[in-house]
């Protein structure tokens, strides 16, 4: 299977592991709305990156939060990177209520807010993808094609990384990858 994909002077990268542990500039968090911590990948970067990033986002945090498709960033505290983009993705009701431009969004806007910031290497889980139960065969080319569409446009981003917790998810983002590899 496809664990890469080459999008002008950038590259898409697949790998299973842990998103805390990668160095990287940028990690994408798959946040809640009310940017308050929550479990999955939003609890682990936040273990992993100490009470400052929660205490950073209690200074910044929207009123009435953060709406979904969109993003704010913090610092990373003890992570190995620069920042975090807080990524807020869509809860799945079905597929009808826009689910897929909202994911497409998240993914946008955190690859917008690491490009202002100079980011070349952004690691990224699968947003909305576990609580918010979205489900992966669909999520996986949202994802990448969004990613893809932005490195096709001049950028500082040299490596996307998608950290992928599990190999289901991992082979998910694999055929898709193929998918958009082989054009369709």
């Amino acid at each position: 299977m496809a664990s890469e994909l080459k999008i002008r002077d950038a590259t898409i990268i697949l790998l299973r592991g842990d998103i805390t542990k990668i160095p990287v500039d940028v990690i994408v968090n798959a946040a809640n709305s009310a940017l308050v911590g929550g479990g999955g990948v939003d609890g682990a970067i936040h273990r992993a990156g100490g009470p400052g990033i929660m205490r950073e986002l209690e200074g910044i945090r929207p009123a009435g939060g953060c709406p979904t498709g969109s993003a704010v960033v913090t610092g990373a505290g003890k992570l190995p990177a620069k920042w975090v983009v807080h990524a807020v993705g869509p809860r799945w009701r079905g597929g009808s209520h826009g689910e897929k431009e909202l994911l497409a969004s998240a993914y946008r806007k955190s690859l917008e807010h690491a490009s202002a910031r100079g980011a070349v290497r952004v690691s990224f889980p699968s947003i909305s993808t576990g609580v918010y139960g979205y489900p992966v065969e669909e999520a996986a080319p949202v994802a990448l094609q969004a990613v893809a569409s932005f490195l096709a446009q001049a950028s500082p981003i040299r490596e996307a990384l998608f950290v992928l917790f599990d190999d289901e998810t991992l082979h998910a983002y694999e055929r898709a990858l193929v998918a958009i590899a082989a054009g369709k």
